[in-house]
């Protein structure tokens, strides 16, 4: 199990980490990927609190451990389930563009795209952070605490220091080039890196949640907050002002529903296009019935590669932000669409014509030119964690600062890192996705819930870019179709392809089926790598439990509940 960490683990040390990473409850369930974001859920839960504001507290914790993959600085899509409604709706606190960018804003003079790493830690790169309103929002709407007590758990963690763990570790040695002069001020002290089991204590950060402690949330948005965010922003060549974080709009969506075999689906509608993507991969595979193949069948990777292919050249193609052009989502969900594209699939090789089809036969509207971007982006970070409490509710969020450390400008004496979330708008303009002010960039986030017979089932996301979509829908056809239990699930190796030949690939998958894939005209990268990090709980009505399992390759924790350990 420890395989995706790059390093052996002893037998001891693999025990524990499944204890940690599993947990059975009856009253409740947290399951993020750090062991201190998760007991600081699980004490609002014990101590009467739901879903949402557990998901609140572990936001702000993840902060403080998780600096590399989350923040206030940030963006992210909350899901929330409101079992006494019966009703699914998601917080949408993805970054918006502020007014000063402009569609050719990562083209240089000679109208050649910027390189990616130079555009993405860049001052133009930031958008403005949306993580703080959904959260805000969602806790005025569904909350029972005040967001000042569940700011505490995460002032105490930053006052009293956290430990490094191997994934900062690890981030620090892989991506010391993303950060600006104070965030490698803070995390190599005199020149040093961090290190593993070295303390880490925050107190510019402490000190900003203090400011949101006392003034609420609105505080980052307008005063001090603001003023230092701007002014930081200003002398990295960025476009923010302080209207534009005045000016910050929420909006709180409809979920997108999907069926496979059975099971509803509901998940993250535009401008993220993991949702849409997740349940179009799904509706490809229902044509071919994944459960005749063996999990690590030659097959079974076959079909799940051609799936992608065909959802992510539509993705590409036609994802944006709603609120500025029609999006064909009815097309491409449509089922004669979907067999339509499902006829690609062959099994004889790959199919080297896979390209984005013609959803808009399917629906009224107008489609917009595609233009081509550049394959230049590095995989970004993200992170993902799920609540559900005594009374059946469901928090499922995933928020991110993009790629690792955002931008890499950590605000001074503030002590948080700002997003670099505007570089998932096109670089090249001219499509759905180009850049314009006060616009949403495509995102892959797909926080998720399925449902059986009307009542939620499972509930489960994860970070990781474009690959999001991806470690969804193969957990879910590990469920479903493989009959695997949670924890079995999460952990069977991945594969990731996008439109192009390329895949990705985790240690432990077959070798004889690679090869097999390989003779077929797929091509798998050099070396095995991570691909996303799952957090799910899955909700067995019948015995009255819930199961949640958090994925190995982070130091996630699953922490369950009964109901002897909630105070009244």
């Amino acid at each position: 199990m420890g395989y995706r960490r790059g390093k052996s683990l002893s037998n001891d040390m693999e025990k524990q980490s499944h204890e940690r990473e599993t947990a059975v409850g009856t009253a409740g369930m947290v399951v993020s990927p750090h062991p201190v974001a998760t007991d600081i859920g699980e004490k609002i839960l014990k101590e009467g609190g739901n879903a949402v504001d557990a998901a609140v507290a572990i936001q702000f914790a993840l902060n403080v451990v998780e600096p590399m993959m989350t923040g206030i600085g940030g963006s992210g899509f909350l899901m929330v389930y409101d079992n006494k409604k019966k009703d699914v709706k998601i917080y949408d606190g993805h970054t918006r563009a502020p007014k000063g960018v402009h569609p050719e804003m990562f083209l240089d003079d000679n109208r050649e795209v910027i390189d990616f790493r130079k555009r993405s830690t860049h001052g133009t790169a930031v958008g403005i952070p949306g993580i703080l309103k959904a959260m805000d929002t969602a806790l005025e709407e569904h909350g029972t605490k005040s967001l000042a007590d569940l700011i505490q758990p995460a002032i105490d963690a930053a006052e009293s220091g956290v430990q490094v763990n191997w994934v900062l570790e690890e981030a620090l040695q892989n991506f010391h080039y993303r950060l600006g002069k104070e965030a490698k001020a803070f995390y190599f002290p005199e020149g040093k890196p961090l290190n593993e089991g070295d303390s880490l204590v925050k107190e510019h950060l402490a000190k900003t949640f203090r400011i949101l402690q006392n003034k609420g949330i609105s505080a980052f948005y307008e005063g001090e907050i603001a003023e230092a965010i701007v002014a930081n922003l200003k002398e990295e060549g960025g476009f923010m002002t302080l209207e534009d974080l005045k000016n910050y709009r929420l909006t709180v969506d409809e979920p997108i529903w999907g069926e496979y075999k059975g099971y509803k689906i509901a998940s993250s509608a535009p401008p993220s296009a993991g949702g849409l993507t997740v349940i179009q991969i799904l509706k490809v595979l229902e044509k071919f019935d994944l459960s005749q193949y063996d999990a690590k069948s030659w097959e079974k990777y076959y079909l799940i590669t051609e799936a992608m292919r065909l959802a992510f050249a539509d993705k590409i193609a036609y994802s944006g932000d709603p609120e500025f052009s029609d999006l064909p989502i009815k097309g491409l969900l449509h089922d004669d669409y979907i067999g339509e594209r499902a006829k690609a699939v062959s099994f004889e090789r790959r199919n080297d014509a896979i390209d984005y089809g013609n959803p808009w036969k399917y629906q009224e509207g107008e489609p917009k030119q595609v233009i081509r971007q550049p394959d230049d982006m590095e995989k970004s970070e993200t992170t993902h964690f799920t609540v559900v409490d005594q009374w059946g509710n469901i928090a499922a969020c995933t928020s991110t600062v993009e790629h690792p450390f955002g931008s890499g400008i950590m605000v001074k004496g503030y002590g948080f890192l700002l997003n670099n979330e505007l570089t998932d708008f096109d670089a090249n303009p001219g499509g759905i996705n180009e850049a314009q002010p006060d616009k949403r960039p495509v995102s892959c986030k797909s926080p998720t819930i399925l449902f059986k017979d009307d009542k939620p089932v499972l509930t489960l996301g994860s970070p990781g870019g474009p690959t999001i979509i991806g470690s969804v829908f193969q957990t879910i056809v590990n469920v479903i179709d493989h009959k695997m239990n949670l924890k079995e699930a999460i952990e069977e190796p991945r594969i990731f392809a996008s439109s192009g030949p390329l895949i990705e690939w985790e240690p432990g998958i077959s070798m004889e089926a690679k090869g097999e894939m390989e003779s077929k005209g797929f091509e798998f990268g050099d070396e095995p790598s991570r691909i996303g990090n799952v957090q799910a709980i899955q909700i067995d009505h019948g015995k009255g439990r819930l199961y949640g399992a958090a994925d190995s390759s982070r130091e996630g924790k699953a922490a369950g509940i009964t109901e002897n350990q909630i105070k009244s």
